[in-house]
């Protein structure tokens, strides 16, 4: 039997797999590959990669995708990725942690089930009802804690994400939050490297996958913003593979390509938070309003009875503007290009 079939219980890939079982769990295995390297089934959607040979300094690395499950060019990329480890095509040089995240938000080919799993992490599940998605965020908590704990060295997780809407710049990373911590310049290359040329910097602590990775871990980590959802098999995944090519580097543990006059990323920050206020909160942004629209100083963005907020004196763009959320909940950011 083919070590894909044998690693997927007859299925051919870690996706088919995973779509099969939805919410059910699955009793872990190991296979041995071909190079003694150790690669073991977890659970649903759980994949970890453990070299033949390693040494304290070998960097380690987390892959996630499918967080929101209607997200699926991420999740065609990263079953690429599996598929070529299995077959050999790809030989890791270095421990890898592999996650799906939704698998039933997946199958309904919806964002999510019952609660956004990408506002569950650091301990956030704990505040929330019993569902699937509290469960599956302390579960991948979990998982990744026990992975760090068996892996010192260099650590990153890129949490690979699509967008609901179309942005004026298509592919975008947000780094988390964290007092006194600034982008490496090999962060910063490997962007580059990715054809992601634009760099949002978090203004404050978050419950996201990568804001738990950051703040928890000591992980360099990034939500990777991918372009726009499609459903699965309607994604031209040649838009993504300067990212391809880049974790394949990564997992190999090759060095970086030597680069000459590239741009660096454009680096955002924020400069404000809009919340929903209540029932007199009034947002005066279009619903079809791209990622990074720009809007000119003094533009009313919203409104409520007391208060009102206006851009500043610099030009601003808008992010996830996103009026239909629950009162107190992130409506959208305004950010403005870091000059220097």
């Amino acid at each position: 039997m083919p070590l894909a079939q044998a690693l997927f219980d007859g299925h051919d890939s870690w996706l088919d797999h995973t779509l099969a079982l939805g919410e059910q769990p699955c009793g872990d295995m190991s296979v041995t590959m071909t190079d003694g390297g150790q690669l073991h089934r977890q659970d649903t959607g759980l994949l970890c990669y453990h070299p033949a040979y390693g040494s304290p300094e070998t960097p380690a690395l987390i892959l996630s995708a499918g967080i929101h499950g209607n997200e699926t060019a991420p999740i065609e990329l990263l079953n690429a990725l599996v598929d070529s480890i299995v077959t050999g095509r790809i030989r890791p040089a270095i421990p890898l942690l592999l996650i799906l995240g939704n698998p039933p938000a997946m199958v309904a080919a919806e964002r999510f089930m019952d609660h956004n799993l990408n506002r569950l992490f650091c301990g956030a599940w704990q505040d929330y009802p019993d569902c699937h998605e509290t469960r599956r965020a302390a579960q991948l908590e979990g998982a990744c804690r026990s992975f760090r704990e068996q892996h010192k060295g260099p650590f990153r997780h890129y949490d690979l994400h699509t967008a609901i809407r179309p942005s004026r710049r298509e592919k975008f990373a947000l780094y988390p939050f964290l007092e006194g911590r600034q982008v490496p310049e090999t962060e910063l290359a490997f962007l580059t490297e990715a054809g992601i040329g634009t760099l949002l910097l978090q203004h404050g602590h978050g419950t996201t996958f990568s804001s738990f990775s950051s703040e928890q871990l000591d992980a360099e980590s990034f939500t990777l913003e991918l372009g726009k959802v499609h459903p699965f098999g309607h994604n031209d995944l040649s838009r993504i593979a300067d990212l391809e090519a880049a974790l394949t580097r990564l997992i190999r543990n090759e060095p970086a390509p030597v680069t000459t006059g590239t741009q660096p990323p454009d680096i955002f920050v924020v400069v404000h938070e809009i919340l929903n206020t209540g029932d007199h909160f009034r947002f005066h942004i279009p619903d079809e309003e791209a990622n990074f629209t720009e809007y000119p100083p003094g533009t009313l963005i919203w409104e409520d009875d007391i208060t009102e907020y206006r851009v500043g004196p610099e030009p601003e763009a808008i992010i996830f503007p996103n009026p239909r959320v629950p009162v107190g909940h992130r409506v959208g950011l305004m950010v403005r290009r870091r000059s220097g």
